[in-house]
């Protein structure tokens, strides 16, 4: 095949993973505030939207229950933030009580699934966190496979005239995969933590139930949470970035059922 062939075929491949990369990856915990009533705190302390949230690769909508009309007249009812724009999030917030009655049963069955989960949805996620691990592994292979046929066979001197095609196919694949795994807080899922918030150059304290994270952000329910410090403090569930949310202390006693089985087998150890 001639080179001009062989870039049709790689404009081809990478559009093709690019396409379906981009249809199935979402960050899992701003996916999980999707068609809810949320808040969008920016770092600068803007409210920038209050709104159903609409969960794209790319950024994020907000749907205005009602329209905003400003003094020029012009009508709003809906705010985008972009993926780049991912810096200026201070938190994704969902406020208990802005949350329809379903919604509230719903959220209810997440929190009862999520606080101390059940042995079958730890060994599930224990296989998920396998696959996340070798990521860096995927990483390193197809980097060490691209780079050989680069260097060595008949195909060298074509794909290193395909250079940008063969990183973005690479960059696709691995994208793909999943999110980060972190041993240090990953015990730590299901339970009530205690977390280090930074805001406006400040560290405040805080508890809520860990659900989930990813190599960006941190999901965190059942927080008593408060926008300033003149507003009330309202039952909500949070979407912080990682950097701004640094887990702590584990907030609770050790699994009690743990202590159970343990106290139980001391028991029959002392009688015999």
């Amino acid at each position: 095949m001639d080179s001009l062939t062989i870039t049709i075929i790689f404009i081809f491949l990478t559009t093709i993973f690019g396409s379906v990369s981009r249809r199935i990856r979402r960050d899992k915990c701003l996916n999980d505030f999707s068609k809810d009533p949320v808040t969008l705190e920016k770092t600068n302390g803007e409210i920038a939207a209050k709104g159903m949230l609409k969960v794209e690769n790319t950024g994020l909508e907000f749907s205005f229950p009602k329209s905003k009309i400003d003094d020029k007249g012009i009508i709003y009812t809906s705010y985008i933030l972009y993926k780049y724009e991912y810096p200026q999030i201070q938190a994704i917030i969902r406020y208990h009580d802005e949350l329809s009655e379903k919604g509230k049963l719903e959220r209810q069955k997440v929190l009862d699934k999520t606080y101390h989960p059940q042995k079958w949805t730890r060994t599930k996620r224990k296989i998920q966190n396998i696959f996340k691990t070798i990521n860096d592994s995927i990483k390193e292979v197809l980097g060490l496979i691209m780079t050989h046929f680069q260097k060595v066979g008949p195909a060298a001197s074509v794909l290193k005239t395909q250079d940008k095609y063969v990183k973005k196919i690479k960059q696709d694949i691995v994208e793909s995969v999943g999110t980060a795994h972190e041993p240090l807080i990953e015990k730590y899922i299901g339970h009530r933590i205690v977390f280090d918030y930074i805001k406006g150059g400040k560290i405040y304290k805080y508890s809520g139930v860990l659900k989930d994270y990813t190599s960006q952000f941190i999901e965190i329910m059942d927080v008593d949470y408060k926008i300033n410090e003149e507003s009330e403090v309202r039952l909500a569930d949070i979407v912080i970035p990682q950097k701004l949310g640094i887990v702590r202390h584990l907030g609770e006693e050790k699994n009690k059922t743990s202590y159970k089985f343990l106290k139980g087998i001391k028991n029959l150890v002392s009688k015999d």
